[in-house]
């Protein structure tokens, strides 16, 4: 169970500096928000013993690196039979994390169990991975995709 964590006003100016650029020096974002150095680093330390920060990455544009098709697929899965040890949700969620052209992965109410977003090189790439792995895989019974057109917004920024 995840504990909520207060933030004041100086804590949220950190976070939003932070996630515009995570390679500040600390004297550099005490600078931004209003403190010194050695304030800002003891903040952004509690932010990440508490768990707000869960930690820093690189964003990579995936067309640079040939990944220029974005998909999401909804997945349905076989109704649980009850002979197995691990349902099927837990056998299908074990095995997304070993599928490196899952980006996302929720599991959802409704109609459908799971939402992915794969980012794969080409159609032959996304026919290759829903064929040969998604559908492939004995808790899935079927999938839907929706392709990428446009993207219109993406941020990582939550304050």
């Amino acid at each position: 169970m995840s504990i909520e964590t207060t933030l004041d006003s100086i804590d949220q100016r950190i976070i939003s500096v932070l996630q515009l650029n995570g390679r500040l020096s600390y004297e550099e974002l005490g600078t931004q928000v209003g403190l010194s150095a050695s304030a800002a680093l003891r903040r952004v330390k509690r932010l990440e013993e508490t768990g707000v920060i869960a930690g820093y990455v690189a964003l990579v544009r995936a067309k640079r690196i040939g990944l220029g098709l974005t998909a999401y697929i909804n997945v349905r899965m076989e109704k649980h039979t009850g002979g197995d040890k691990r349902s099927p949700m837990d056998l299908f969620a074990a095995a997304v994390q070993t599928w490196p052209e899952v980006i996302d992965c929720v599991s959802l109410t409704g109609e459908m169990d799971y939402l992915m977003r794969i980012v794969v090189a080409d159609m032959d790439h996304y026919t290759r991975f829903v064929m040969d792995t998604l559908l492939k895989h004995p808790s899935v019974q079927d999938c839907k995709t929706s392709f990428v057109m446009r993207p219109v917004k993406a941020t990582m920024t939550l304050v």
